[in-house]
């Protein structure tokens, strides 16, 4: 078994109070108690830090974790959350971890924590479905270079968790593994497509995820199950062991129960290990754009924006309103050109390349739910081309002016909107409305009394930046009066990543930290 030695700590200071700082990283510790008893309930709040430390003390045993995660996940199984769980294999390596603790050799930033992978990211052995009926059989040989790199940091997969099929839509109500229930109110969503990773999380059912982003989707469900997210800027994570959508919009992104354990996985991923500098709030510059990004939101989500927005003043930030204009008129023009048209190719090129077995046809032929059914049956011809690679409904014309025209001047745009105003970050609603009831979602949701296109709606907030490559950090803010997490998201320059996880546990640290859902 390789175990990745002990990185470099990371410092990350605690924001709003100077003389208090946090050691995030391998080496973090508590002082042991070998002789503490942990109820149920202890284990499966744990963060990635705080497992990490226990672990490595001595104070707990990977088995004992893993067990009671496992025990978790059977016990709430409604959720439809895991579409593989590792139970044998988990424990297993579990044990040899607790073996190699026992023998004075415990290292890794991840030792002994049990994860979850979005059942679109391979894991040598176990089934990668992508959430729909052809890809069933499939089972990769190789760890994806991120499930890899987790792995060789003490990390255990635990399982493969439920999505939206293929990962085209926002809702993970799949027809052939159940609509993933959102713990806190199991007949909601849980949002997607990486529902199941953020459901795991704020279900108790695992310590960390990795789900995957084209245009929001480990940002949404971050929002609507209460838990933290990164998108990474484009490029930053390998693309490779990944079912695709879009070559141009797809990445890897954690999902964890605090920005603290976001740096903690993106350090493990990126093997970037230098400090995070800390971030005071009092020398912040947070863009506010109204214009778009503030538009008909859900009630209770403006008012909870609203009262971020005070909070984050009150502590000395400088929140500038400023808006960016013409972020949709472009959007709209690089978003589906871009993901229809890649689409077809890309996954057309991965079923050939890792030998699933299956072709386009008969990928697109089997699709199970009614809306990505019928994406598929207008996205191609069925017959494929001279190339091999199927026809699709975008013209190569426009697919052209979206990449060399259109994205080129979003990017433009958004760096121009840091630039000019000198801003660190921009904050956003991660979505304009919390969770609805997941009957009748496909057809569409109500927001200020309209029905509106649910999945257009959900991603509004969260395309643009996906569009231009952009980072973005989701953190939880608030329950509305049905006791349903509302979300915000702080977005950065290209390349700003570890700077905007800085700003992010600078945010978060005056925010009051939500309650885990009470699914008994």
């Amino acid at each position: 078994m390789k175990i990745q030695k002990c990185p470099q700590l990371l410092l990350v200071a605690a924001l709003t109070v100077p003389s208090m700082s946090f050691l995030v990283g391998c080496n973090a510790s508590s002082k042991s108690d070998k002789s503490k008893v942990w109820t149920h309930a202890e284990l499966i709040k744990l963060t990635t830090s705080q497992a990490v430390s226990q672990i490595k003390s001595g104070n707990l045993k990977s088995v004992e974790l893993t067990q009671a995660l496992i025990n978790q996940a059977k016990k709430h199984q409604n959720l439809n959350i895991f579409i593989s769980l590792d139970e044998e294999g988990a424990l297993k390596k579990a044990s040899e971890l607790d073996e190699i603790y026992a023998a004075g050799n415990a290292q890794g930033a991840l030792f002994g924590v049990p994860v979850v992978l979005k059942d679109n990211i391979h894991a040598a052995g176990l089934r990668n479905t992508a959430g729909t009926p052809a890809l069933s059989s499939f089972i990769p040989s190789e760890n994806a270079p991120t499930t890899q790199a987790l792995v060789d940091a003490g990390a255990i997969v635990l399982g493969k968790v439920n999505m939206h099929e293929l990962a085209f839509g926002i809702t993970s109500d799949n027809a052939e593994y159940g609509a993933v229930g959102n713990p806190y109110k199991p007949e909601y969503t849980a949002g997607g497509s990486s529902g199941g990773s953020a459901a795991a999380l704020a279900a108790g059912m695992a310590v960390a995820a990795l789900g995957t982003d084209t245009g929001g989707s480990v940002r949404i469900p971050a929002a609507l199950n209460g838990v933290y997210s990164l998108r990474p800027t484009m490029g930053r994570y390998a693309q490779e062991g990944v079912t695709p959508i879009s070559h141009t919009r797809d990445t890897v992104g954690p999902l964890a129960r605090s920005v603290e354990d976001l740096i903690i996985l993106d350090s493990v991923i990126t093997g970037e290990n230098e400090l995070v500098p800390s971030k005071a709030l009092n020398t912040l510059r947070i863009g506010v754009p109204r214009s778009y990004y503030y538009e008909n939101l859900d009630p209770e989500m403006a008012a909870a924006a609203e009262g971020v927005i005070q909070t984050l003043r009150d502590a000395g930030a400088s929140l500038v309103e400023v808006d960016m204009l013409g972020v949709a008129e472009l959007n709209e023009k690089v978003g589906f050109p871009v993901v229809l048209y890649e689409a077809v190719e890309g996954l057309t090129r991965y079923l050939d390349i890792y030998n699933t077995g299956v072709t386009f046809s008969e990928l697109a032929a089997m699709t199970a739910s009614p809306d990505v059914a019928g994406l598929f049956s207008t996205l191609t011809t069925v017959d494929e081309n001279k190339d091999g690679v199927a026809d699709g409904l975008i013209p190569e014309s426009v697919y052209q002016d979206a990449i060399r025209t259109y994205r080129p001047a979003l990017q433009a745009l958004f760096q121009s909107y840091y630039d000019d105003n000198q801003l660190d970050a921009m904050l956003i609603p991660t979505t304009p409305l919390p969770s609805r009831k997941t009957e009748g979602l496909l057809t569409g949701v109500e927001l200020n009394g309209d029905i509106v296109n649910t999945f257009g709606t959900y991603i509004r907030n969260t395309d643009p930046d996906s569009n231009a490559g952009l980072p973005g950090v989701a953190f939880p803010v608030a329950l509305n009066s049905e006791g349903l997490p509302m979300g915000m998201q702080l977005g950065g320059p290209a390349h700003s990543d570890r700077a905007l996880l800085a700003i992010a546990m600078s945010v978060t640290a005056a925010l009051p930290m939500l309650p885990a859902p009470d699914l008994d």
